[in-house]
């Protein structure tokens, strides 16, 4: 019985870590210039936790089978262990969890706090119950004010913009889908309309709550064209599940035109 419990522990050890190694289960296509520090942080990470879960399976299935034959009284003397042995390994345990943190944070500071690049394209994200609205600065480079008295998704005025009478906002485009230009960097400034959403498209291995009342920015330079979905990574309520939209890398050329096909349009 023993023997059969150690070999089932150390068999599914094997066949959850090969679970996680198999291609199908990791990581989508990079298409961000931050995506990697970010995955080699993530790769390192796995490497670490996963050989300490390992060895601590390794480590139970082995006692289990070298206390098979021994009487019930000397299985519960063995119980007590070794104080040498214990602080060791939490020791061990310690630091290596404390060099993963040193190393992620740097990966974190070069990721968020070091800004954008110059010329970066500044494009707000703005996240509602159960949507994304994204609007882009016109001719003028600025953002006109939001009011939020005005804000009416019945009337297509989902950023409470007034172009009547705030020249700023009269060149404002507002658009349902995320249009950056390939291989030019991006500066997002994430905004919520009423409760904490969440930024997350995998591809660019980007992932930041918005929160009511806080602008938010991040930024990122996209290096391969396509579409790719842009979802809520943080429960919002009943239609959470509905909430995506749609990120489109383009060549510069196809963004203008674009941007110009949405600014007719508004």
């Amino acid at each position: 019985m023993a023997l059969m419990l150690s070999l089932a522990i150390t068999l599914i050890t094997i066949l959850f870590g090969g679970m996680l190694i198999w291609k199908h289960a990791w990581l989508p296509p990079a298409i961000s210039t931050i995506a990697g520090p970010i995955d080699h942080q993530f790769t390192l990470t796995f490497i670490v936790c996963g050989l300490l879960f390992a060895t601590a399976q390794v480590t139970v299935a082995y006692l289990v089978w070298s206390q098979r034959s021994k009487p019930q009284s000397e299985r519960h003397h063995a119980l007590h262990g070794s104080h040498t042995l214990e602080g060791t390994s939490i020791l061990v345990a310690t630091v290596l969890l404390v060099a993963l943190s040193a190393t992620s944070y740097q990966t974190w500071t070069r990721v968020h706090w070091t800004g954008p690049a110059p010329g970066a394209l500044r494009i707000e994200v703005w996240g509602e119950q159960f949507a994304w609205y994204f609007r882009y600065p016109g001719p003028d480079d600025r953002f006109g004010p939001v009011h939020f008295n005005l804000m009416s998704d019945s009337t297509g005025n989902y950023l409470g913009l007034d172009r009547q009478r705030d020249p700023a906002s009269r060149d404002d485009i507002v658009t349902a889908t995320l249009g950056v230009p390939v291989d030019h960097p991006i500066e997002l400034i994430l905004r919520s309309k009423d409760v904490i959403h969440c930024f997350f498209v995998p591809e660019l291995r980007l992932k930041q709550d918005l929160v009511p009342g806080m602008e938010i920015p991040i930024h990122f330079t996209a290096t391969r064209t396509g579409r790719y979905e842009i979802v809520c990574g943080r429960l919002c309520g009943l239609g959470h599940y509905n909430m995506h939209a749609t990120l489109a890398v383009m060549t510069e050329p196809q963004f203008k035109a674009w941007l110009l096909r949405m600014a007719a349009e508004q």
